[in-house]
């Protein structure tokens, strides 16, 4: 046998060495450790020598001969924010520092990403595939905004990578206080005002700031969230930093503003919209609504059935009055109106406790980012100023049993103490975690392990790091509780919201002189902010719609929504039901997100789509028994015929009324649908129906198999709903989806079947 050289042989072991080291590196992560520093033997003269003790110990009990330096291995070790260390560790040195005296817990270090305003990220869209790069990113489609006004200055209205204004454009910079001409550019190509109407209401007032500039910060954020361009080092005093864009950050902005410091008038509402349609916008942006109008009083549907006919699309918030049944605001049947869901992105302080012990809470506390070993004291429930006052320089820890959240923290706030931890199981916190004191909400669960440390030590203590943002959160997403439900007062028979978009803690640009944040005593500023609401999610909703006007520039503004609503998302990121939190948690159902969460990449390829024109709303209102001077008002025309007036509008969603007092004989009672829908896409297809179950209720589908053998055909089906009549109270919901054989196209259509009334509002 031929004996291996030296040289040969060292090679050999050297080759092993590296591979075992690969294998060990490939095991190992980097951990966080917890410590209790009031367990540290006194043989240390510091925590930094315990803790590389600790890691040189469980090093030599890994037993690896192999293993890399402890030294080396450790990262960090922590003084003021935390008590502990990071280290790279194999599973073999983690168990073993678990057994160390001392250890409180661990947790895997994870990616920190220079992170967006994220809503683009959390919606799917990416520079490599779908809607962006298809659609340009919006290119040359003119986005209007009417709210607010806007901030010129702000970056995300810089011209940087714009292409040139659109040559039918018509519109213009109208001059004001503040505001000149030269502050529009490839960005922002259109500025007006709008207060004739408050005027006129209120002679002896006098505008603060007479033109477009935005006071308020409003409609900054949502110009910014539709169509802003890219900005790079955005945030919240540290929270979501990363480059912000809009949903179409490559189109154009007009901005109408009409909302003013003094008020506001409808009047000034429909003058926007028709300078708008005069301008020449293809998206209209709205996040203002006017609560409990009839079709034929509302402005905002007044005034947007003319841009619907002009092919103009319209996204409109629903109001934020929820949870309450029926409070949805612009519920017009050609609007898209736009429901509110949350992120899966959490923004959180760290509460580093006395004993080591770590507890996340939520917070968005601006002004410090380390506080270390501040005093607690349990208040139990804060609503007491005389004791409140008792504690000023110490962090209270309250505790929310009954739903007083919001007096809690107005007593917290008015008596000044210096910070609080809130114990609470409140679904809704957004409006709170803003604070000029030190603020933290904490879950039941991580409260009683706070309030185990108190009770169990004579000087409780904490330290605190702020402005931590935390990505992929689950569930998400899930209904906002303020996002306002329907079925639409307005215009029950077509079901409302349509879509559910981002809009609670959205990040976006704001009006640098509007404090984002002012509760009396202190004022913060800054280019950004985040706020909640469905005026939040109406811009994205209007941005997608933008690149699908640039991807299918002959769809119709019917043909976009529906686009929207069949490929939007009806399940979160546990691919369970969206659910909704005002409601134990149970499913949401089509009156609080429409049709799901928008999906701009499915959209872009929907399969098939409803669409609908002047005359099928026409014939909706005439069949809603208005008189003929009410259609017209809406309509601008004398020449509505009304001899085919029909309810059955050619939408992609069902909703149902029944009531037990139908005075038929019948032990059922039922309802019937008809659909027509086009084929988008090249060549044969074939689909299926496919239907949800729905307790108690019988559906069918006839046909229930559609054959296209060319674009843009159009097939018609109907669909039959059947309720037993003895059933007096319900709420059921599901949905029709058109699955194409062999293909990749769902065609889905929420369906609602309810006893609630279906009376609209009248003038």
């Amino acid at each position: 046998m031929a004996i291996p050289s030296c040289s040969s042989y060292l090679l050999f072991i050297l080759f092993n060495f590296s591979q075992l080291m690969i294998s060990l590196l490939a095991e190992s992560n980097i951990y966080i450790v917890y410590m209790d520093l009031s367990v540290m033997p006194k043989a240390f003269s510091t925590h930094h020598s315990w803790f590389q003790a600790t890691l040189s110990s469980a090093s030599d009990i890994s037993s690896s001969s192999f293993s890399t330096s402890s030294t080396s291995n450790l990262i960090y070790t922590y003084t003021n924010a935390i008590h502990g260390f990071s280290a790279l560790l194999s599973p073999s040195e983690l168990e073993a520092i678990k057994k160390s005296p001392g250890y409180v817990s661990s947790v895997q270090d994870m990616s920190i990403t220079m992170d967006t305003t994220h809503t683009s990220e959390f919606l799917g869209l990416n520079s490599y595939t779908g809607a962006w790069p298809t659609a340009k990113y919006g290119k040359d489609v003119i986005i209007g905004v009417v709210d607010t006004g806007i901030w010129p200055e702000s970056e995300s209205f810089k011209d940087e990578g714009m292409g040139d204004v659109p040559s039918r454009w018509k519109g213009k910079c109208v001059e004001g206080t503040q505001f000149n001409s030269s502050m529009c550019n490839k960005k922002l190509i259109g500025a007006r005002y709008f207060n004739k109407g408050l005027l006129g209401k209120n002679p002896n007032i006098t505008i603060s700031m007479n033109s477009t500039r935005d006071t308020v910060g409003h409609g900054t954020h949502t110009a910014s969230t539709a169509a802003g361009n890219y900005v790079a080092g955005a945030s919240y005093f540290g929270y979501s930093n990363g480059t912000a864009r809009g949903m179409a950050p490559r189109a154009h902005v007009a901005i109408y503003k009409v909302i003013w410091d003094e008020g506001s008038s409808t009047s000034d509402y429909i003058a926007a919209i028709d300078q708008a349609i005069s301008d020449g916008v293809d998206i209209i942006s709205i996040s203002l609504s006017v609560r409990g109008t009839s079709l034929t009083s509302d402005p905002i549907s007044i005034a947007t059935f003319s841009a619907m006919e002009k092919g103009i699309f319209v996204s409109a918030s629903a109001g934020n009055r929820g949870p309450d049944v029926r409070s949805i605001s612009n519920g017009t049947p050609w609007l898209l109106t736009v429901a509110a869901g949350t992120v899966d992105r959490q923004f959180n302080g760290i509460i580093t406790l006395g004993n080591g012990v770590v507890v996340t809470g939520s917070s968005l506390y601006a002004r410090k980012r380390y506080l270390a070993q501040l005093p607690l004291v349990f208040m139990y429930a804060c609503n007491s100023e005389k004791d409140l006052k008792k504690v000023r320089k110490k962090i209270v820890v309250c505790h929310d049993k009954n739903d007083s959240l919001g007096d809690q923290v107005s007593y917290v706030r008015s008596t000044k103490v210096a910070g609080a931890i809130f114990i609470t199981n409140s679904s809704d916190i957004r409006s709170y975690m803003k604070s000029s004191f030190l603020v933290a909400f904490v879950n039941p669960q991580d409260g009683q392990t706070v309030l185990d440390y108190i009770k169990g030590n004579s000087d409780p203590r904490a330290s605190f790091e702020f402005r931590k943002t935390v990505l992929g959160t689950k569930p998400a997403p899930t209904v906002a509780i303020y996002s306002s439900r329907g079925p639409s007062p307005s215009c029950p028979i077509v079901l409302k919201p349509d879509i559910m978009a981002p809009g609670s803690l959205v990040l976006a640009s704001w009006a640098k002189t509007s404090p984002v944040l002012n509760d009396g005593s202190v004022q913060l500023f800054n280019n950004f902010n985040v706020i909640s609401g469905t005026s939040m999610a109406t811009p994205h909703a209007a941005g997608v719609a933008a690149l699908l006007k640039v991807a299918h520039p002959e769809w119709s503004p019917a043909a976009i929504r529906s686009a929207m609503m069949t490929t939007a998302v009806s399940v979160d990121n546990t691919l369970n039901p969206i659910i909704d939190p005002d409601n134990n948690n149970q499913s949401a159902s089509p009156l609080d997100m429409g049709a799901g969460q928008i999906n701009p990449n499915k959209a872009l390829e929907p399969g098939l789509i409803y669409d609908a024109n002047t005359d099928d709303y026409v014939r909706l209102l005439c069949a809603l028994n208005y008189t003929m001077n009410q259609i017209k008002t809406i309509t601008r025309s004398s020449a509505n015929n009304c001899s085919k007036k029909s309810l059955d509008l050619n939408y992609p969603s069902f909703i149902a009324f029944f009531h037990s007092d139908d005075a038929s004989s019948d032990a059922k009672i039922v309802q019937e649908f008809q659909r027509t829908v086009t084929n988008v896409r090249d060549g044969m297809s074939i689909y299926r129906a496919k239907l949800s179950v729905m307790d108690g209720i019988k559906v069918n589908v006839i046909p229930d198999k559609l054959v296209f053998r060319k674009k843009y055909e159009k097939l018609s089906y109907k669909l039959k709903i059947e309720v037993p009549k003895t059933v007096e109270y319900f709420l059921a919901h599901g949905a029709l989806s058109w699955v194409e054989v062999g293909g990749k196209h769902v065609v889905r259509s929420p369906i609602v079947a309810t006893s609630l009334s279906s009376e609209p509002l009248s003038e």
